[in-house]
């Protein structure tokens, strides 16, 4: 059976902040949130991920709910338990001591073996300058472009 494609993700994020380490993180998620995961009804824009006891958490991941759940149905904003190794969850926590550092979400996939996965990065906050740089940037690329295209 065919996989397609899931492609959601965290379009402000390259632009809102640095990013620094990139990982890939399984989330435990139950019957009905995969359903509508794979029905491509999910948001990682507002979301962010903490660190709490030893384990990082997503929250603020909006998930609809499933059409035909019944009774079943999941909370759409419920925090998820997101699967990593101990290294790199001590590797996390380290880097969100420092104040000004986060941990954000950047893509929602499926892996090869169609489990969902999501892309998550050590992250540091751009300020205004930096914001509008990056704009200058982008505009004197699409203006190269339009020149080397005549």
């Amino acid at each position: 059976m065919p996989q397609k494609e899931l492609n959601i993700r965290n379009k402000k994020a390259r632009f809102e902040y640095h990013l620094e380490d990139i990982y890939q993180a399984g989330i435990q998620l139950s019957g009905t949130e995969i359903k509508s995961i794979r029905n491509g009804k999910a948001s990682i824009l507002e979301s962010y991920c903490i660190y709490n006891n030893g384990e990082v958490w997503i929250r603020n991941m909006h998930i609809t709910e499933y059409e035909n759940g019944s009774f079943y149905n999941h909370k759409p904003r419920a925090d998820r338990k997101l699967l990593l190794n101990k290294k790199e969850i001590d590797k996390i926590e380290k880097f969100l001591k420092t104040k000004g550092n986060t941990l954000i979400p950047l893509k929602l996939f499926l892996s090869e073996k169609g489990w969902v996965k999501v892309e998550i990065a050590c992250a540091i906050g751009k300020k205004l300058h930096d914001k509008r740089q990056d704009l200058k940037e982008k505009d004197d690329k699409r203006e190269m472009d339009r020149a080397l295209k005549r």
